[in-house]
């Protein structure tokens, strides 16, 4: 009889008629009352529930970390990405031999793709920037300031005159703020331009020198921009480099993210005379370093998950140890082993549903809400995860996406699933006899 009582006091219950919780199947129902023990359960077996509440929040706080900091990656990734696409195209169609004949035929074919929303022509060459006794190295960028704006968002990241004072035949120049400050150079300095490819003289090879007035500087928030780029006129650019016409036409598309495909579709229609390359592919070392980081701080934080998730075998094989009785009697009025093992799997199932769902729950609320929580904490502790004098962004971003929580969801519930199969199933191989035997 003591045994009937531990799993409630009466026999297991034939299924009732539809809408009667009792209809629900006794698997269930004895593995939730398991689950949520009353208070002379808990009074027993208060060792077992604290294994349980540490199973419960080991799982909790992994998957919470794993969303926060997945989080806080794609945030950094996005900031950047949208810094770098502030400077350059979506696309970009460039000439192998140098200049793109026909410019504006490549530019009307491109527009007359679905996704291209704006074209835009361009000049790029390496030159060499002097002033006094500083000399850079620079990526020169002949644009045309009316069509710049709709294919790049330069215009916006400008300090100085506006865009439009890169007029033609002025020879002006807007430099990236690192490079204006290796040079010394502020607005309306001038610098001398060096382009590699010089003139041939009797007194041999002199290379071509003109100077440009610094109209502008940029602050794009990213370094390999900042520190390497000019920009000037296209027609200044076409003259100082002697080309007959521009060397690039730069694309904007309706969605970033179809830029691969894009690039793709507009290589085949153009041909093999001309290359085309999507932002994506510019920098495609960043993007795969960062995707190769994302995927190995995923594993390691999923080992918390792993840990809390088999804390779940100790709870359930000292649940099983304590259930011998209640195990017998339930196999001797006709439970099959398979019941046996359904009511463990199913209590510790729900251990691991309540566990990832306050992971979840908690993950998000730190998530969504971290350009919050984390200056509170700055404040309290005195310190600044963030210096704006080392990073450019002083505040820590953050993007959660379905794409990382269902996965992270998915994974925590197989492993907690998978951890309740070697306890369920000793409890199902249980012989009511021997159990019986000095109960």
């Amino acid at each position: 009889m003591r045994g009937l009582a531990r799993i409630g006091g009466a026999f297991p219950q034939m299924p009732r008629p539809s809408g009667s919780i009792l209809s629900i199947p006794f698997e269930i129902r004895i593995g939730l009352r398991y689950t949520r023990a009353g208070r002379r359960a808990r009074r027993r077996n208060a060792f077992i529930s604290f294994i349980s509440a540490i199973s419960i929040g080991g799982i909790a706080l992994g998957v919470t970390a794993l969303i926060v900091v997945l989080s806080v990656m794609n945030g950094f990734q996005r900031d950047v990405r949208d810094r770098m696409l502030s400077v350059i195209p979506h696309i970009q169609i460039e000439a192998f031999d140098g200049v793109l004949n026909d410019w504006t035929q490549v530019a009307s074919r491109a527009a007359a793709d679905r996704e291209v929303v704006a074209t835009a022509p361009l000049v790029q060459a390496q030159a060499i920037l002097v002033r006094g006794d500083t000399v850079r190295g620079a990526l020169m960028s002949g644009i045309d300031p009316a069509q710049e704006p709709r294919v790049s968002e330069i215009a916006h990241h400008l300090q100085g005159a506006p865009i439009d004072a890169l007029a033609p035949g002025e020879f002006g120049i807007v430099l990236g703020r690192d490079l204006a400050h290796a040079l010394s150079a502020d607005v309306g300095d001038k610098v001398t331009v060096v382009v590699p490819e010089g003139n041939l003289t009797p007194a041999g090879m002199i290379p071509r020198l003109k100077q440009f007035r610094v109209v502008a500087t940029f602050s794009s928030g990213h370094y390999e921009f900042d520190s390497a780029l000019a920009l000037v006129n296209l027609s200044d650019a076409e003259r100082l480099f002697r080309l007959p016409g521009p060397t690039a036409v730069r694309l904007r598309l309706r969605d970033m993210q179809q830029a691969p495909s894009v690039a793709q579709r507009l290589a085949l229609e153009l041909g093999p005379q001309v290359l085309v390359r999507d932002w994506s592919s510019v920098n495609r070392t960043w993007f795969a370093a960062t995707q190769i980081e994302k995927r190995m701080m995923f594993l390691i934080l999923a080992l918390i998950v792993a840990v809390a998730a088999f804390n779940l075998v100790s709870t359930l094989v000292m649940t099983v140890t304590e259930k011998h009785a209640d195990i017998a009697i339930l196999r001797t009025l006709g439970a099959s082993p398979g019941s046996v093992m359904a009511i463990f799997m199913i209590q510790g199932a729900l251990v691991g549903l309540l566990g990832v769902g306050l992971g979840v729950t908690g993950g998000l609320l730190l998530a969504t809400h971290l350009e919050t929580i984390v200056p509170v904490v700055e404040r309290a502790f005195g310190i600044h995860f963030l210096d704006p004098s080392i990073y450019f962004i002083s505040e820590l971003p953050s993007d959660p996406r379905a794409s990382d929580i269902v996965p992270i969801c998915v994974i925590s519930l197989l492993l907690s699933f998978v951890a309740t199969l070697y306890p369920s199933w000793r409890a199902s191989r249980i012989r009511p006899a021997e159990a019986l035997r000095y109960d």
